[in-house]
């Protein structure tokens, strides 16, 4: 008996310690589904990518509510999953709260920043991307009017808007920017008749360029602006392809970047705050046989010299979550 109980410890500790070995990465998205065509999708494209390069697989958990954030996290960490990537700044509060329960396992953030020593903070400059496309809006309108619709009234958000605002600026000082937010709550990111009706009430008031970043949301936007023969900018992905020559460009947010390198990194990655924009590849504005032909070479060209600058520091586009103001847009 005493022989058989040590087979068996044996056993156990020899599968325990294979469990440990084999951790599966995990990833978590927030509301509007994994394919949302934008910011969740992004995120499931890395994670993919990382399984398609390495053989690998990794377990994954679709958001329906607020209240399963921290039942996710936990759910997760005690399976085993490690590294644990969560998208949206939602996930910060109880991130904080969890992350302490489980030293052992990394975890990786998206757009917050959570300060505990096992965790990944992935901030982007989406002001900086922003910039860009807002320069190819107000070269591409042609009634000095574009349109800006963002998802959850949120600072986040104000960010995306103040750039864009000031890239259109920089090339039409005299360009009107309507600007709408389409909630308050988490609901604004997935609620594509609502992106439609701001679309096209911006519209009304002249806008002929309407950047969308909305997350789910934004399907409506741009569907709504192909639907009026007016151009639409897409975010975080690159959708160019859901209106060929409909769509002005995208504002890519490398979110898939960040997910794949969390997982190619593994258990016991390096944490901190990580800062991706316009310098190391992290946002910018998307080109393809999509947008080809409706993106004029000189409005390429100015866009992709603000880059350059931008790189170097040359250029400084405002970030609003630095002070909470705008000098280029009122909201």
């Amino acid at each position: 008996m005493t022989i058989m109980r040590s087979i068996l410890g044996a056993a156990a500790a020899l599968a325990l310690t294979a469990g440990i070995a084999s951790a599966e990465p995990a990833i978590i998205f927030d509301l509007g589904g994994k394919f949302d065509k934008s910011f969740n999708e992004s995120a499931y494209t890395g994670a993919k990518r990382w399984a398609d390069k390495t053989g690998g697989t990794f377990r994954e958990i679709e958001m329906q509510s607020e209240a399963q954030r921290e039942q996710a996290l936990r759910r997760l960490a005690e399976s085993g999953s490690n590294p644990v990537v969560m998208t949206g700044f939602a996930f910060g509060n109880v991130l904080a709260e969890v992350a302490p329960d489980y030293p052992d396992t990394s975890f990786a953030i998206i757009d917050m920043v959570v300060d505990q020593p096992n965790v990944r903070s992935v901030v982007f400059s989406e002001h900086e991307g922003s910039y860009l496309v807002g320069m190819l809006a107000a070269n591409a309108s042609k009634s000095g009017t574009v349109g800006f619709i963002g998802g959850m009234d949120i600072p986040l958000i104000r960010k995306f808007a103040c750039g864009y605002a000031e890239g259109v600026k920089a090339v039409n000082p005299d360009a009107k920017i309507i600007s709408n937010m389409t909630g308050t709550t988490p609901a604004a990111w997935n609620d594509p008749v609502k992106g439609s009706e701001l679309t096209k009430a911006q519209i009304s008031q002249g806008a002929d360029v309407v950047f969308a970043a909305a997350g789910g949301t934004g399907v409506g936007v741009l569907q709504a602006a192909a639907d009026a023969e007016i151009l639409s900018i897409g975010v975080d992905s690159n959708q160019n392809h859901l209106h060929p020559g409909k769509v002005l460009t995208s504002m890519v947010k490398r979110v898939d970047n960040a997910v794949e390198k969390a997982f190619d990194d593994g258990p016991g990655f390096e944490t901190g705050i990580v800062v991706m924009g316009v310098s190391n590849q992290g946002v910018g504005f998307a080109m393809d046989e999509n947008n080809a032909n409706i993106v004029d070479a000189n409005w390429k060209e100015a866009a992709d010299m603000a880059a350059e600058k931008i790189a170097s520091g040359e250029l400084s586009v405002h970030d609003y979550m630095a002070d909470n103001t705008c000098p280029a847009l009122e909201f």
